[in-house]
């Protein structure tokens, strides 16, 4: 029986099946990457369509980055080649063709992995067997022997009949694939997500088994894959799968401590679960806000008080930046995440005036406030509520009309700018200029109609003079103490 998290209440949409009767692969094969097979094929290399690429060419997927593996040594794919370049020490030789960089890579077999990521050292193979079996999974250990005849996929690993079946299963031992590279568990999660597929009992017990190996992985890694997970269909496949393997205790134990923490939501489900739905049902074509629904209650088990969380959105964005930057996200990737957790509670009246939601808008950031509401309505949807409660369809329109009057809510959409001010004002630049700034902002954010450059610059007056007399008497009281 396929484990909790494994089966068919979380797949995602099911894939077409491959056929191998009724696929013509060659025909599918861009032209490019068919004259680097037939260059190397004239040579008199052997050279096949490996990995990722043909895989999600025989389930009809598109394509995202084609690779080739060949029995020439890399020195002799550049001979062949000109142009290309060497781009590692595991024989991977860039070629470009058609304006695009294809991988070609000679046949390896890899020994000793210390670290539980990466090999020590790379040893070429001599046969595209070789090459097969130091992959991860069979579903990516199959190639495609173009020259052969009769001509088809070749499949020492049985990975067609795991395509068919939709089942993820490690080549060979589970074990030893999983301690070479403790990443590849985390793949496994990912293509149940993103492919819809089930991970076979065996391969998923060896996760379990080896779970705490993650602990290895570098923070760029795991971010990779977790982009990868929260672009899927329904991220919740693979996180559950996470959790059901001890994965998430190990790369994400924030997350991990929200299993059990009830919440008055749906009945039956504690806060856990309201994230998973809050994931899911977050726009897939907006990356932050899927990022943000996974850390909008990041907060709340540390802020648990008598069945309430105060503070859990403060907290929360504390705790997003510190899990963001030890995943080595950018950090205005980050910084957009953290502004979506701290304002997700924001409450919303109708007896705003247009004044306090130019204020909201400011608060939160022109630029993210879509996001906001978007990250609102995914929260309503894993609360059990309509998208809208909220009355989020007010807040939209009332901020559309904001953005249509063209008000002034950045320092950039002011009428004078910090040259301005140095001249007008006869000061240096330096964070006085910042500090008027930002008072003018708040003034024209009030009353839009102070936006223009006179009444900005008298107005600016009057902010330095009383910052200087405020820093006068500030010295005074510091003397006299």
């Amino acid at each position: 029986m396929t484990p909790a998290g494994a089966g068919s209440t979380h797949r995602a949409a099911s894939p077409r099946q491959p056929d191998r009767s009724a696929i013509d692969v060659a025909a599918r094969i861009p032209r490019p990457v068919r004259g680097i097979l037939e260059r190397l094929w004239a040579a008199g290399f052997e050279a096949y369509v490996v990995g990722g690429s043909l895989r999600d060419l025989l389930l009809e997927r598109e394509v995202a980055d084609w690779d080739v593996a060949t029995s020439a040594l890399p020195e002799r794919t550049q001979e062949l080649f000109p142009g290309s370049a060497y781009e590692n020490r595991f024989g991977t030789v860039a070629v470009r063709q058609g304006g695009s960089v294809y991988e070609v890579t000679t046949f390896r077999r890899e020994h000793v992995y210390a670290d539980h990521r990466r090999p020590e050292r790379v040893e070429f193979g001599a046969s595209i067997d070789e090459d097969l079996a130091r992959r991860d999974f069979t579903m990516n250990a199959i190639a495609w022997a173009g020259r052969a005849a009769p001509a088809g996929p070749h499949d020492p690993f049985s990975g067609m009949a795991d395509l068919r079946a939709r089942s993820i299963r490690a080549v060979g031992r589970p074990d030893d694939r999983f301690n070479e590279d403790a990443l590849r568990m985390l793949r496994a999660v990912r293509f149940a997500a993103t492919l819809g597929f089930t991970i076979e009992p065996a391969t998923l017990s060896a996760i379990r088994r080896h779970a705490a190996l993650a602990a290895a992985l570098s923070g760029e890694r795991v971010q990779a894959e977790l982009r990868r997970i929260l672009a899927a269909p329904r991220p919740s496949v693979a996180l559950r799968l996470m959790a059901d393997s001890g994965l998430l205790d190990v790369l994400f134990p924030d997350l991990a401590a929200q299993r059990g923490i009830a919440q008055n939501k749906i009945r039956g489900r504690d806060l856990w679960d309201h994230t998973m739905a809050t994931v899911d049902a977050a726009d897939p074509t907006r990356p932050i806000v899927r990022l943000a629904a996974l850390l909008h209650d990041v907060g709340k088990p540390s802020t648990l008080q008598d069945g309430h969380f105060p503070g859990h959105e403060s907290e929360g964005a504390r705790m997003a930046e510190r899990i963001l930057r030890e995943l080595a996200f950018p950090r205005h990737e980050i910084e957009r995440v953290v502004r979506l957790v701290a304002h997700h509670m924001f409450s919303y009246s109708r007896a705003w005036s247009d004044a306090a939601v130019r204020r909201f808008m400011r608060r939160v950031g022109v630029e993210d406030i879509d996001d906001l509401l978007a990250l609102r309505e995914a929260d309503n949807l894993g609360s059990g509520q309509p998208r809208s409660a909220g009355s989020l369809t007010g807040v939209r329109e009332r901020v559309a009309d904001q953005l249509g009057a063209r008000h002034a809510l950045r320092i950039a959409d002011l009428a004078l700018d910090g040259h301005d001010l140095q001249e007008g004002l006869g000061i240096a630049p330096g964070p006085e200029v910042g500090r008027i700034l930002r008072a003018l902002l708040d003034r024209v954010v009030a009353d839009p109609s102070l936006n223009e450059r006179e009444r900005l610059l008298l107005a600016a007056r009057r902010i330095h003079a009383a910052g200087g007399r405020n820093a006068a008497r500030g010295g005074r009281n510091v003397a006299t103490r």
